[in-house]
């Protein structure tokens, strides 16, 4: 039986509702952005696995820093200094005009309250927005659609996340759409072979006797036949944007296209893997540097590609939660607390490390052995859901928070 509530999981594109999409069709799907029509956006980076936020922003003014981390510290004439407290891992040099063009803001010592060291509970709570409560069913990023104005287009790309399924962050009652590969999708036309996925889903929607669901078929087809007719495998980014070979670079090439496309893109998903770095993490080079080099120059690039759609665009980074204070005996670190959170965006008051720094003494770490957390990451989002996009509703999006706006940390303009 076909429900309302489709999941492709390993095909181009899913779609996810428990409603019809409206029409959108009532503009040039590649059409100039209309200045009295613009539309903001918040874009959530998920870095699976927990980042080692100490080792990506560095506390080089601390000497327990070094003394906890002697063969994987990232040396003092190495790290790129922001404020002569802090400086970036070297790997984040793309990382350094935006700061000091006043783009990108940092938040040191944030994270999820919740206590817990498992991979899997820390991105749940952290998707769905209630730390400690399994039983919540839907994302906040889903929840965060509910009270934003709809879009001139109405558009099914208005919730999008970049992978094979729909995460748990946007999983709810508005509908998404999650999107792997625009090029590896095809749908009828003059294509000779549509790809198995798309015949799956087409001949779901041709057989349903569900009038709403076929609707939103129909609908979703148009969209993904005006983005093969524009041509994506063509899609030419802006001079200076070039992204790294890879998934994530992929991925945010191709939301900026989407993006630019005006198809009515409000909020935005990407993840990206690499950062469970027990053994080995490195330290200027090795498996954190790596990972730092894709991550920051896939967001740099994708910054340039939007030109100046980026005055409309905030993007927000997390991870589960951050690596011990000491390095383990394998070179690497374990499971921590609190981490680090980037803020980009025109609105964003840049050029500054937001939050209330706790110290690495042994008196001030967590539970004796990590960073301890000052601010909840639900301020940070709170704060460009509030202010930024406009849901002011924050009861809402984080149940059971006090999310005030006397409390958040005012890196938004």
């Amino acid at each position: 039986m076909i429900t309302r509530r489709i999941f492709l999981r390993n095909s181009a594109l899913a779609v996810v509702g428990t409603a019809a999409v409206p029409s959108f069709l009532t503009r040039a799907a590649f059409g100039a952005v209309d200045a009295g029509t613009r539309n903001k956006r918040l874009v959530v980076i998920f870095q699976r696995g927990a980042a080692d936020g100490l080792n990506i922003v560095v506390p080089h003014a601390e000497p327990q820093y070094y003394a906890m981390r002697p063969s994987i510290n990232i040396p003092r004439n190495a790290v790129l200094d922001l404020d002569g407290r802090f400086g970036l891992h070297p790997a984040l040099s793309a990382f350094q005009p935006l700061w000091q063009q006043g783009h990108l803001a940092i938040v040191h010592a944030a994270g999820s309250p919740d206590t817990t060291r498992s991979h899997f509970d820390a991105q749940d709570f952290m998707e769905s927005g209630t730390p400690g409560v399994k039983a919540t069913d839907d994302g906040w990023l889903n929840r965060t659609l509910r009270n934003l104005p709809l879009t001139p287009q109405n558009s099914p790309f208005r919730a999008i996340a970049l992978g094979p399924s729909l995460p748990r962050i946007l999983s709810g009652a508005e509908p998404a759409v999650a999107m792997n590969n625009i090029n590896d999708f095809s749908v009828g036309g003059k294509n000779p072979k549509p790809s198995p996925a798309a015949l799956a889903f087409e001949a779901m929607y041709d057989h349903s006797s569900d009038s709403v669901l076929h609707g939103t078929g129909v609908e979703t087809f148009d969209a993904v036949k005006m983005l093969k007719a524009a041509n994506p495998a063509k899609y030419t980014p802006n001079p200076g944007a070039i992204y790294p070979k890879g998934r994530f670079g992929d991925g945010l090439r191709q939301l900026a296209q989407l993006i630019k496309a005006n198809l009515g893109v409000q909020v935005a998903f990407a993840d990206i893997g690499g950062w469970d770095n027990h053994v080995n993490e490195g330290a200027v080079e090795g498996q954190l540097a790596n990972v730092l080099t894709d991550f920051s120059q896939s967001l740099a690039a994708f910054w340039t590609d939007l030109g100046d759609l980026g005055e409309d665009t905030v993007v927000v980074t997390m991870s589960e939660f951050g690596r011990t204070a000491r390095e383990n005996g394998n070179r690497g670190t374990d499971h921590g607390h609190a981490n680090v959170m980037f803020v980009l965006g025109g609105p964003v008051q840049g050029g500054r490390v937001y939050g209330r720094w706790p110290g690495l003494d042994q008196s001030q770490l967590y539970e004796g052995r990590d960073l301890a957390l000052t601010t909840d990451f639900r301020q940070v989002i709170g704060e460009a859901v509030a202010r930024h996009m406009g849901n002011k509703n924050l009861a809402a999006v984080f149940p059971g928070f006090d999310n005030q706006p006397a409390k958040f940390l005012r890196f938004l303009g």
